[in-house]
């Protein structure tokens, strides 16, 4: 990995970000519009991302990395999940405990990761980092939804409803069958999701700025277990992933995807389920707005770490 092309996308998304806060600022992004855009995102653009990424030529050896992604990124999460568990289970504080806890295993790798990588690797890229995008969704909306669960009131019918109904996942079936039988796409259908996945960097990063200009100064109130929470986040769990992908085999393209995508910042999602569960939200905004900042220096530092140990 080229760390200087690495710091410079990055730089590029944090520019994109400001430009979201300035509009933010002046205006011109007002709740509800951030509110349609992130549905947009979420449920049209992000899609259409994931099918163009599997409009490819069926290989034994991409079906054989997506199977290992598929693998390494679930024994990270199970890892995840028992450590910040171990370390977090002691918080007095039930609101804290469940958003340190949360934010320390969730990333926000739809927002950030697969922009990032769309950049840095194209469609190559995003084809294997629907696994762990995948994963994602799998985890959050059953793991992820119990540790808020008494604001967050889902039986597991729900639970399996947003997981399946998902659009992401309804994508990854379709990519999935395009890619295994080497299907092609209607040029004028082809030439739709081209087109709407070309918007998914710039109104991502334009969407997490205006977030970050909500959140005031004086929320960022960093105590210890916020910071144990960002420390795993932004450095301890992504070379985690490392030590597995390698463990696993893997490599190139998949092994570089896998650690962008598990190196992101804390989603925003941990904000959205702590107003849900009724909770004070400025332990969420103060670990969400830290762990994207801090991400400019700790994703390229995590590569950087990851040349030295292997």
């Amino acid at each position: 990995m080229n760390l200087s092309l690495l710091f410079g996308q990055i730089t590029l998304m944090f520019a994109l970000m400001l430009v979201g806060i300035l509009s933010n600022k002046v205006k011109f992004m007002h709740p509800q519009t951030a509110n349609d855009l992130t549905n947009v995102l979420l449920y049209i653009v992000s899609p259409c991302l994931i099918i163009k990424s599997f409009e490819q030529p069926y290989s034994t050896q991409r079906a054989r990395a997506l199977g290992l992604l598929t693998v390494g990124i679930f024994l990270v999460y199970l890892v995840q999940i028992v450590i910040s568990r171990l370390l977090f289970r002691k918080i007095k504080d039930a609101n804290l405990r469940r958003i340190v806890e949360y934010g320390s295993i969730y990333s926000n790798a739809g927002f950030i990761g697969i922009p990032l990588v769309s950049s840095l690797f194209g469609s190559q890229g995003v084809f294997y980092a629907v696994v762990p995008l995948a994963m994602f969704n799998i985890f959050n909306w059953t793991h992820g939804v119990r540790l808020f669960a008494s604001g967050v009131q889902q039986n597991r019918w729900q639970q399996v409803q947003n997981v399946v109904l998902n659009p992401n996942i309804i994508a990854l079936a379709v990519g999935l069958v395009i890619f295994i039988f080497s299907l092609q796409l209607p040029a004028l259908l082809n030439q739709m999701i081209n087109y709407i996945s070309a918007i998914n960097t710039p109104v991502s990063m334009l969407v997490i700025g205006n977030s970050l200009a909500n959140i005031a100064l004086r929320n960022f109130k960093i105590n210890v277990p916020i910071s144990v929470s960002l420390f795993l986040r932004n450095l301890f769990y992504p070379l985690v992933t490392i030590v597995i992908m390698k463990l696993l085999g893997i490599s190139g393209t998949p092994l570089m995807t896998a650690i962008l995508m598990m190196a992101c910042p804390v989603g925003g999602m941990v904000v959205l389920f702590t107003l849900q569960n009724h909770g004070k939200q400025e332990p969420a905004l103060a670990l969400m707005g830290t762990s994207t900042v801090l991400s400019l220096v700790t994703i390229p530092l995590v590569f950087l770490f990851s040349n030295f140990l292997f």
